[in-house]
């Protein structure tokens, strides 16, 4: 076990010696002058020898405080530069968290133009469907799906999640003109959400509660969009993440009906680390860059 006296104490030594004036340390540490001498008078009590000669106005460090002054101030630039170090080292990479479907249908494809706007920042996006802890994960940012409402973290909502069937021409081409009832024979991809039977049974279809069990299964919206370029079948996509295949006239949509689900994007961070540079930075790049995409505000 460690015998050293209190680290407050040592720190207004530290900062009187280097002055060798109570006054001029106490407006440094924003502290009283009385403050100070008491911190000193503390210590010199703990190791029971004199730091400092009070002679009228001024002050003057004895042998034993000569000896300590230059160890005990080299100790603080030690730890300075240490913390200094973390907290270079903190700044110069951004951690990124997000889903698959984000990162692979929008976020990848833009995040050169921010890497190119701080290039002094290493960018590093970490892609799972699973929510990122803050603590142990070294996560600076998240983009989560749900309803938010996490607990000290600061939320912005990005995107509201809705969808509507979406395949390739071709598939269409072989078996269209579409109606939404010829859904329940026509292969399907991941039929087994829940966005399928919320959407066919808003265009009026009757959905067995009995979930189909046959069907692609994946397990990102990313991969399902892909199967349905590819012409495996039918996916329920959001037209937001898909507008450039559809432009492309790599994805067409049968219907014009839009079905919303009730969780939506967020971006989060550790409220108390809002303010650090590179999470307003990522922060105020993101809303940029949603705003000048995103056909209509939340």
């Amino acid at each position: 076990m460690r015998r050293i006296p209190p680290l407050s104490a040592v720190r207004v030594f530290e900062a009187a010696a280097r002055h060798e004036n109570f006054t001029v340390a106490a407006g440094e540490l924003g502290m009283t002058q009385a403050a100070v001498s008491y911190q000193i008078k503390l210590l010199e009590e703990r190791l029971g020898v004199p730091l400092f000669r009070r002679e009228k106005k001024r002050v003057l460090l004895t042998e034993a405080g000569k000896r300590a002054a230059p160890q005990i101030s080299g100790a603080f630039d030690t730890l300075e530069a240490t913390f200094a170090g973390l907290r270079a080292d903190d700044g110069a990479v951004l951690t990124i968290s997000t889903s698959n479907t984000f990162a692979n249908t929008w976020l990848a494809w833009r995040l050169g133009s921010f890497q190119v706007a701080h290039p002094e920042m290493a960018v590093r996006l970490l892609t799972s469907d699973k929510l990122a802890d803050f603590v142990t994960d070294d996560v600076d940012v998240g983009i989560r799906i749900g309803s938010g409402g996490w607990p000290d973290l600061d939320e912005i909502r990005l995107i509201a999640i809705d969808y509507t069937p979406m395949c390739s021409p071709g598939f269409l081409e072989r078996h269209g003109p579409l109606t939404p009832r010829d859904l329940m024979r026509l292969p399907r991809i991941s039929p087994q959400e829940d966005c399928w039977s919320i959407w066919l049974r808003e265009a009026g279809v009757d959905v067995p509660e009995e979930r189909s069990q046959g069907g692609v299964r994946l397990d990102s919206q990313a991969n399902e969009g892909h199967a349905a370029m590819a012409g495996q079948g039918v996916a329920m996509l959001t037209p937001f993440f898909w507008r450039n295949d559809l432009a492309d006239g790599k994805l067409v949509r049968p219907f014009e009906q839009v079905s919303m689900w009730g969780p939506s994007y967020w971006l989060v961070y550790p409220s108390a680390r809002r303010s650090v540079t590179k999470v307003k930075r990522f922060r105020e790049w993101l809303l940029a860059e949603l705003a000048r995409d995103r056909p209509s505000p939340l």
